[in-house]
């Protein structure tokens, strides 16, 4: 009788210790590691009173990323990322029309992004996957050219901030009921225009297409 208690202790344990990893409606969650942005760039070309016939490209960075997120129900929450400012060096596409170097100058953005997540909410494993869709607000600033290209007449760059779409897939691993570790891959549309001066004459890149991978790995608690 006794082994027979002991069985069904046991046996209520293990199967009620999983479903504990779960997510639930009203938990809250907050990431805190490091994110890469990685963009998948493409441009149209310099404009100076004519086509310079030369494009441009964006280099990557990483930086803390934040997010916090909360469950409306066991399956959804709604996310919202953050992150300290990321820096991407603006190099010409092919060649350097100037003569001051591939460099052009840099770019400062900070890319606040609302998700809302699916989760496959697997009560048996550590593993909790999700995919998720949101939308994208990222503003751009401390827009610069080098000391070379400022020396050159390049002035006053600015780019125009973005709205576009994300879409995610990532995992919660579980490291017990209240820590985890998490894992995310995201991709956002972020479309943008430049202008600036040389020399006194305005300047354009009508489109900017960084549209980029963006990957996350954090530790992660629920409260």
């Amino acid at each position: 009788m006794k082994n027979i208690k002991f069985g069904l202790i046991a046996l209520s344990v293990a199967t009620a210790a999983p479903s504990a990893l779960a997510f639930q409606q009203g938990d809250i969650v907050v990431r805190a590691g490091l994110t890469n942005v990685s963009p998948d760039d493409s441009s149209s070309n310099i404009f100076v009173g004519s086509d310079l016939g030369v494009d441009l490209s964006v280099g990557d960075d990483t930086q803390l990323g934040l997010n916090i997120a909360y469950f409306v129900t066991d399956r959804l929450n709604i996310e919202v990322l953050a992150a300290t400012p990321f820096t991407h060096d603006v190099d010409f596409g092919v060649s350097d029309p100037l003569g001051t170097g591939d460099r052009l100058g840099e770019v400062t953005h900070l890319p606040p992004t609302i998700t809302l997540n699916y989760y496959f909410n697997t009560p048996s494993s550590a593993f909790q996957p999700y995919v998720g869709a949101g939308i994208n607000y990222t503003v751009f600033f401390d827009e610069g050219f080098t000391s070379a290209n400022d020396a050159a007449g390049l002035k006053n760059l600015s780019l125009d901030n973005s709205f576009g779409f994300s879409a995610q897939v990532g995992v919660d691993y579980m490291v017990n009921e209240q820590w985890f570790i998490n894992g995310s891959v995201r991709w956002i549309d972020i479309d943008t225009e430049a202008s600036f001066n040389l020399n006194g004459t305005p300047g354009s890149v009508n489109s900017i297409e960084i549209d980029p991978m963006v990957y996350t790995i954090s530790l992660g608690y629920r409260f």
